[in-house]
């Protein structure tokens, strides 16, 4: 009896230890566990917020694409106003090419000898239409009856490319139409005396040509741009100009001279108007856009 007695409590003693093992383990389990479900809510939090970041980025940046797009469509828009435009002053270039030629081959019919400039839009009359003599603005002889048969030429063709004319004061031609702003009649020296006399002697060239154009065809007058001004106006420019860069009684007579500048105009009013305007709207959608880029790069 006494050796069972002897072993029943080392028996009992063994147990309550493994039990305490036991419960051990269990606790530091159940602490493990805990800790890993702690974690594992830090980190759905974290994917959480990251996940509401990432969709509200992408709603940014989707929205940048679409402000993108806008300027897009407005930029292709402004390009073909640009195009519109260009063909616009390709048009009044080709109207004006065609003034140029039915004039010289006018004023061929009637003998004169010219040049015409369709790039720049002069139509030249050279020494053999217009001469005048060394230091002098005087239209005598040839150069006065050319100048009477120019005049004629120019009262014939003007009026099918002028805007309106004074006696018809609600003018109905097509405002988009190219028509003539200026005639510029210019007046030439070459490059012999003082310079301050030459230009004085370019411009009374001018002034005296148009004077004998206007009072040979007063009609001349008449011919109005859009702006209701007259289109026949003067300058001069001295020997700054010339036609041949030499120093010879060849170059000197053919620098001495009248050109014709014809200058059109094109009804841009209206469309430079809009080309502002959709300016305006592409610059705020641009701003737009970097605000969206802006917001899209927020952490």
């Amino acid at each position: 009896m006494a050796l069972v007695d002897d072993v029943g409590p080392a028996l009992d003693h063994h147990a309550e230890e493994d039990e305490n093992y036991f419960i051990s383990m269990t606790d530091m389990m159940v602490g493990i566990l805990f800790i890993f479900i702690i974690m594992l809510m830090v980190f759905a939090l974290n994917f959480k917020q990251q996940t509401d970041v990432s969709v509200e980025q992408i709603k940014r940046l989707e929205e940048a694409r679409r402000q993108a797009e806008i300027v897009a469509i407005q930029l292709d828009a402004l390009k073909n106003e640009v195009r519109s435009e260009l063909q616009q002053i390709d048009k009044s270039d080709q109207i004006r090419s065609i003034l140029l030629e039915e004039i010289r081959s006018r004023l061929a019919k009637e003998g004169l000898d010219v040049e015409i400039d369709p790039v720049n839009g002069v139509l030249r009359l050279t020494e053999n239409a217009v001469r005048f003599p060394t230091s002098s603005a005087d239209l005598k002889g040839a150069a006065e009856s050319n100048v009477q048969k120019i005049a004629v030429v120019l009262r014939d063709v003007l009026p099918s490319y002028t805007a309106c004319l004074s006696a018809q004061p609600n003018c109905q031609r097509d405002p988009t139409a190219a028509s003539i702003e200026t005639v510029f009649i210019e007046g030439h020296t070459d490059k012999t005396g003082v310079d301050s006399n030459n230009w004085q002697l370019s411009t009374a060239r001018a002034v005296n040509t148009y004077r004998l154009m206007t009072q040979t065809q007063p009609q001349l007058r008449d011919l109005k741009n859009r702006a209701s001004r007259e289109i026949i106006s003067v300058s001069g420019y001295s020997s700054t100009r010339p036609v041949i860069d030499e120093t010879n009684s060849a170059a000197f007579d053919s620098n001495r001279r009248i050109d014709l500048r014809f200058v059109m105009e094109v009804d841009d009013g209206k469309r430079l108007k809009e080309v502002l305007a959709l300016t305006d709207r592409m610059d705020g959608q641009l701003r737009n856009l970097r605000k969206a880029i802006d917001d899209a790069n927020v952490k």
